[in-house]
């Protein structure tokens, strides 16, 4: 064959159609495996070389996706939840498998970041991910609704929430940890985290927390809750504010498992052993959890399934396909940190 090879020699070679071609070359799922491995052969035969930048101008599509952070304040001044970490990798994993590169930025307040990519064309489609406050961010999220950009956000799924979102069950998370409490012989159980709708994810967790202690028959104290943010300071910080205002408690649910960290910080400071004297739980179950000392019982939120549930949600939107908020499974994982007795 002279001259370079075209999308249409790969389809005359496969026995295929030229949009087949294009399908399979861009990582659609339409495209079956059979197919697939013809159309790869016949590339490889013809030493065939895609040029994404033409291929993209013709489709008016970027191939890229945007992942968009909140920054947390850390210890280590990296502004990012490691929960996200391993969030990241697997979207990075999904967004590859698709074909898509991944364009990985944080997100300020302090401008229209809701408009930067789509509207520049840098990227097709965007995933939000971060714990920031859901109030003060919606409105750029019913804006993102409002020039069709093509969105998913992960955090927790709401009646009336602008746009797709894919989120753990943090209600049946919560409620696993406060029965496995419970179970334990704790009574007086404290609840470390901002209860209220800024951070749905958090509060949900809290109506968990509060539907189990309701079965079990025990009132809720309102005097055993402590508002906090997900970082060690915050935990510790609420923690302390809680032991000192001289509450009675045996066991604390914190509403991650940076506030935990902080919390345990706090317990051993004011001479109380974890499990012995205070059972303590987290949420997350972030790659720390395991390795503090007593190891933290906590929430396992599977992050490489929901990676690959945000990129795929994102690329049906993109594609113009249905495609609905999720709620993907929340599991209870027990270490020593709340095995009292």
């Amino acid at each position: 064959m002279k001259g370079k090879a075209t999308s249409i020699d790969i389809a005359h070679l496969a026995g295929v159609s030229q949009a087949t071609v294009s399908r399979a070359l861009r990582g659609s799922p339409l495209v079956n495996e059979e197919t697939r491995r013809r159309i790869q052969a016949a590339v490889e035969q013809l030493n065939y070389k895609v040029d994404k930048n033409a291929s993209n101008l013709r489709r008016m599509y970027s191939g890229t996706l945007a992942l968009l952070l909140f920054e947390d304040p850390t210890a280590d001044e990296s502004h990012i939840n490691p929960f996200f970490l391993s969030m990241l990798g697997s979207i990075t994993r999904a967004c590859a498998q698709q074909g898509y590169d991944l364009l990985i930025s944080f997100q300020q307040f302090s401008r229209d970041w809701h408009a930067d990519f789509a509207d520049s064309k840098k990227a097709d489609g965007i995933i939000l991910l971060g714990y920031g406050d859901y109030l003060a961010y919606r409105d750029k999220l019913e804006k993102l609704v409002a020039q069709g950009t093509c969105f998913v956000r992960w955090g927790a799924v709401l009646p009336d929430q602008p746009g797709v979102s894919i989120g753990c069950d943090n209600f049946h998370g919560g409620y696993a940890i406060a029965e496995h409490l419970l179970e334990r012989g704790c009574r007086r159980i404290a609840f470390l985290g901002d209860a209220s709708s800024h951070y749905p994810e958090f509060f949900e967790r809290y109506r968990g927390y509060v539907d189990a202690l309701q079965q079990a028959g025990i009132m809720v104290d309102p005097d055993l809750q402590e508002n906090a943010e997900s970082t060690e300071r915050s935990g510790y910080e609420a923690m302390y504010t809680l032991i000192t205002r001289g509450v009675g408690f045996d066991a604390v649910f914190a509403a991650s498992d940076l506030i935990a960290i902080g919390a345990l910080r706090a317990l051993s400071v004011h001479g109380l052993r974890v499990p012995q004297d205070v059972a303590l739980a987290g949420f997350d179950d972030i790659a720390m959890a395991s390795f503090v000392n007593p190891p933290l019982t906590t929430v396992l939120q599977d992050t490489r399934q929901a990676g690959e549930v945000l990129v795929d949600s994102l690329l049906k939107l993109i594609r113009a396909e249905p495609v609905e908020s999720a709620i993907l499974p929340a599991k209870l994982i027990v270490r020593r940190s709340s095995l009292r007795g």
